[in-house]
């Protein structure tokens, strides 16, 4: 299976003038040129960050959507396979890639940069052959610096998922289940194959009769 990369490009003019650019997927060459905003530690610190994106764009499915000020990135979308310690990695599917981390530094965060990084990453219909899916895990919310309940956060973030058609998915997973704010969603592209779609349901359930 070929996973399609096509570059693309946007830009957003912020209220006094300053251009943003919207970007990707960014090849590892082009990122090691770029520093990271110093807000963006959500995972690890910006300079560790900043060398895991360059790993992730480097991989053959890695993909990393950016938003850069100039030179700074101010705010990153990732896909790649799931980690092999997860129960994600246990079809070993190549058409079942993760819609990581996103991340925004907090004086950008009013522009929509999240959404428009994702709208980004799935153009000209170069994810239609994968089944796209992300896990949303409270523990893992900027709940402190947005003032958002946990409803709130979900809410918010089942809306930016929305934008490219993911949709909630039932599951049995454990770290899913342990809270009921947490979530699964998924996109399922047009050309994957009904066997991929099983195997995927075969993934999201252990329990067989909970489908």
């Amino acid at each position: 299976m070929q996973h399609r990369k096509h570059y693309q490009r946007d830009k957003v003019i912020l209220a006094d003038g300053r251009e943003l650019v919207l970007e990707g997927p960014v090849p590892a060459e082009q990122l090691t040129l770029l520093k990271m905003h110093q807000d963006l530690d959500a995972f690890r610190r910006p300079a560790e960050q900043h060398e895991a994106l360059v790993e992730i764009a480097a991989l053959e499915e890695g993909r990393i959507i950016l938003a850069r000020e100039e030179d700074c990135i101010v705010g990153y979308v990732t896909f790649h396979y799931p980690d092999e310690l997860e129960r994600w990695s246990e079809g070993n599917m190549i058409d079942l890639v993760e819609l990581g981390a996103v991340e925004v530094a907090n004086d950008y965060r009013s522009y929509g940069l999240g959404k428009k990084m994702i709208q980004l990453a799935f153009a000209e219909q170069q994810m239609e052959n994968l089944i796209i899916f992300t896990t949303e895990y409270y523990w893992h919310w900027d709940l402190k610096s947005t003032e958002l309940s946990v409803w709130d956060y979900r809410t918010m973030m089942e809306k930016l998922m929305k934008s490219v058609d993911m949709i909630w998915y039932a599951t049995d997973d454990p770290e899913i289940c342990s809270h009921p704010a947490n979530c699964l969603m998924v996109r399922i592209g047009s050309e994957v194959p009904l066997a991929s779609i099983e195997q995927f349901d075969r993934v999201r359930f252990r329990q067989r009769f909970m489908y």
